[in-house]
């Protein structure tokens, strides 16, 4: 990956640079590196929703958790967030 991904949904701003990840939102901003963490992207719900969960450390020794919802509408008019996640999936299998 070359350059820099980015994507908002709602009032989330989400940074990607190939190494780490980071987001904005909330009054607080949250860091990721690639070596650390496990994305995992769930849905749509009967009702359209989705989950991202990233966590700290690997599958198999996951630290902390964090989880975001989304609704269809927000999921929707984020078209770069789908390709931004499926990155950042990319570069934690390396």
């Amino acid at each position: 990956m070359s350059g820099e991904m980015t994507a908002t949904v709602g009032r989330d701003f989400y940074v990607f640079d190939g190494r780490v990840l980071e987001i904005f939102g909330h009054g607080n901003a949250i860091r990721f590196h690639v070596r650390h963490m496990h994305v995992r992207t769930t849905g749509p719900n009967r009702k359209g929703q989705r989950i991202v969960e990233i966590a700290h450390g690997r599958p198999e020794s996951r630290g902390t958790i964090h989880v975001w919802r989304y609704s269809a509408a927000e999921w929707e008019q984020s078209p770069d967030l789908a390709a931004l996640l499926q990155a950042v999936q990319t570069a934690t299998a390396s």
